[in-house]
């Protein structure tokens, strides 16, 4: 696996540097990075708005199973606990959709793990941070590989409207051994 789209949100405790952490722990394996957003919860359960983003990372060592690993680890570090479906949460990260060779997008059906991510395509927290950073980007639904800005307009207004651009930022680390400058 060369790429990853990873899917990340928080909406317990300091929810900016449990989304940081995992930019943190990925180092140099990202890509690139959204803007943070603030969304109103998915699912049928009250709780505090989530900040959420997208990152992509690539590693040629990591496969599906490798990135599902490297997911929950950083869930871990942060606390998670696995309660309620969709309730609240110190950190979440999905993966998305996998490509090898930067291009090809990897199909995985195993019983811990389902790539792309089979509510992805449902998700305004998901496609708008990436389009923010991808936005030629396309993700394979039941009817095949889509634009990821199509199924984002097929979505119900409101949900659209629940993502809302913060002044909220994550930072890349700078590189341990910086380029000298001329």
């Amino acid at each position: 696996m060369s790429r990853v789209v990873l899917s990340i949100g928080s909406n317990l405790g300091d929810r900016l540097a449990r989304l940081q952490s995992v930019v943190d722990g990925l180092g140099e394996d990202v890509r690139a990075v959204s803007p943070v957003y603030e969304t109103d919860p998915w699912g049928r359960v009250e709780q505090a708005p989530f900040l959420n983003a997208v990152l992509i990372a690539g590693d040629p060592t990591c496969d599906g199973q490798g990135w599902l690993r490297r997911a929950q680890r950083f869930e871990q570090a942060a606390g998670r606990v696995r309660g309620e479906r969709w309730g609240p949460r110190a950190l979440d990260v999905d993966l998305i959709a996998c490509y090898e060779q930067g291009e090809t997008e990897v199909v995985v059906r195993e019983p811990n793990l389902t790539l792309p991510h089979p509510l992805a395509h449902l998700r305004a927290f998901v496609m708008v941070p990436w389009l923010a950073i991808e936005p030629d980007a396309r993700l394979t639904v039941a009817e095949g590989a889509r634009p990821v800005a199509q199924l984002l307009a097929e979505l119900d207004p409101a949900d659209r409207a629940g993502v809302r651009l913060s002044s909220l930022t994550l930072h890349l680390n700078p590189r341990q051994d910086p380029e000298p400058e001329p």
